[in-house]
């Protein structure tokens, strides 16, 4: 079902959008390249322009979100017409997997020949491959990384230019 065109778009344009979504950190990666593919048909299904597919990581989400604490952050962009960004959504609100999602309208009125596309297979690969998390990986070392500060903080020797500071009244270093 093919939606209807605003007024105020000009023909042979087409709307620039970009959506970001929020996997289960536990999802596989096949379980990424799926949700992938998925979205993918969709928007090139319906007429649309894929621009960019980016996997951001496994991340730590700022609040619990469907009782996670981590996420994996996938961002498309592409032009489109509305009506993919509905079915986009859709498609996701109905996915497991998927715990949030937001779509953006970035420009409208582009011209979609003009825009170059780079993506090809390998892309598409490439955002389904998801790193491990930087904390897990941490974790599975045994917190082993030494730490910025290094072991000499207590070793505090004072200079020639701490005797300049006023000190509140009270006991002193000297006696």
């Amino acid at each position: 079902m093919a939606r209807l065109q605003s007024q105020r778009d000009k023909p042979g344009t087409a709307r620039e959008y970009e959506t970001t979504y929020i996997l289960r950190p536990n999802t596989t990666n096949e379980g990424v390249a799926e949700v992938n593919t998925r979205i993918k048909g969709i928007i090139e299904g319906m007429g649309g322009k894929v621009i960019k597919v980016d996997n951001w990581g496994k991340r730590r989400l700022a609040y619990e979100v469907a009782k996670e604490r981590k996420g994996i952050y996938l961002y498309w962009q592409y032009l489109a017409t509305p009506g993919v960004v509905e079915e986009t959504e859709r498609n996701l609100r109905m996915l497991d997997s998927v715990i949030r999602y937001l779509s953006v309208k970035v420009d409208e009125n582009i011209d979609v020949g003009a825009r170059p596309s780079e993506i090809d297979d390998s892309s598409y690969e490439k955002a389904a491959q998801t790193a491990a998390d930087e904390e897990d990986l941490f974790l599975s070392r045994g917190g082993d990384e030494p730490s910025l500060g290094g072991d000499d903080d207590d070793d505090y020797i004072p200079d020639e230019f701490d005797n300049d500071i006023p000190s509140a009244p009270g006991p002193t270093k000297e006696d």
